[in-house]
């Protein structure tokens, strides 16, 4: 009877489990502030490709100049002798806490500077893990606010239901902050990032990058 009644127990601690909803964060910029810091911190201290894998997650992307599975790409590439070193300046979140956009500037070991812009997004156990990379060169640094910017979307209001009892729509994902990669044939680029504001999707990233060569 103990041998039942545990395994009733334990069939019944599963079922909980799987119909427990998915876990809620809060929409909180200084979050990917601090995994963009960490980052960074871990390219220095442990080498930049090193720093790359370990973050990526299994799905992410990057662009050389055509997209490429990070984890591919990165598996047994070597680290720089120095790596390159990079400052967020303002982030952006979806309103579930899920997902976000990070920009900055950048600067190699030789002095050149460049800009990137990183999506995140939160794994199975909440830390950020990011999915998409991307950056280019400038001949002068991209203009920085004074202090660092974070910004959360704001919540989409589903449509009520009809009168007359009928069903509710199914629960559907966030997407209060959306992305897009466009790559053409030539190995130009164009990530973009809306947010919603309330009423309208609202551009918030829009980097282009000319095809090599161009």
């Amino acid at each position: 009877m103990k041998a039942g009644r545990a395994l009733l127990l334990a069939v019944s601690l599963v079922g909980l489990v799987a119909a427990r909803p998915p876990m809620r964060y809060q929409p909180d910029p200084s979050s990917v502030f601090a995994a963009e810091i960490a980052f960074n911190r871990l390219a220095r201290d442990k080498g930049q490709w090193t720093a790359f894998r370990q973050t990526a997650a299994d799905d992410a992307v990057m662009f050389t100049p055509q997209r490429v599975l990070a984890k591919q790409w990165l598996n047994g590439r070597d680290d720089p002798p120095k790596p390159v070193s990079w400052t967020p300046s303002v982030v952006h979140v979806s309103c579930d806490g899920n997902l976000a956009a990070s920009t900055g500037n950048w600067q190699r070991p030789d002095g050149s500077v460049g800009y990137f812009t990183t999506i995140w997004r939160r794994d199975k156990k909440g830390a950020w893990k990011w999915i998409l990379d991307h950056g280019d060169t400038l001949a002068q640094p991209r203009e920085t606010p004074e202090f660092l910017v974070g910004k959360v979307a704001t919540c989409k209001r589903r449509a009520r239901a009809p009168e007359g009892g009928a069903k509710q729509p199914a629960p559907t994902p966030d997407d209060s902050l959306t992305w897009s990669a466009d790559v053409a044939a030539d190995g130009s680029r164009r990530i973009s990032v809306r947010v919603w504001n309330g009423s309208d999707y609202e551009m918030v990233i829009d980097d282009r990058v000319a095809a090599p060569g161009a």
